[in-house]
């Protein structure tokens, strides 16, 4: 069985600043910006997608690639 830890609240400003710069390193990175053009030229509403959400489905593909 899988185990987990839960944060408490305490940590949770430290984490959305470490996510905030993750995800901008991500954003101007060649591979994520190649990444972003296929699917904006594949899927016309992927452009509506924040970036947040649109890091998070670059990492998970990415992973998921990775783990194939």
């Amino acid at each position: 069985m899988t185990s987990f830890t839960v944060k408490s609240d305490g940590n949770l400003k430290g984490d959305t600043e470490i996510w905030n710069n993750l995800k901008q390193a991500i954003a101007i990175s060649s591979g994520f910006q190649r990444w972003q053009m296929e699917r904006m030229q594949s899927d016309e509403d992927f452009g509506q997608i924040i970036l947040d959400e649109q890091v998070q489905r670059y990492l998970r593909e990415t992973l998921e690639t990775l783990a194939y």
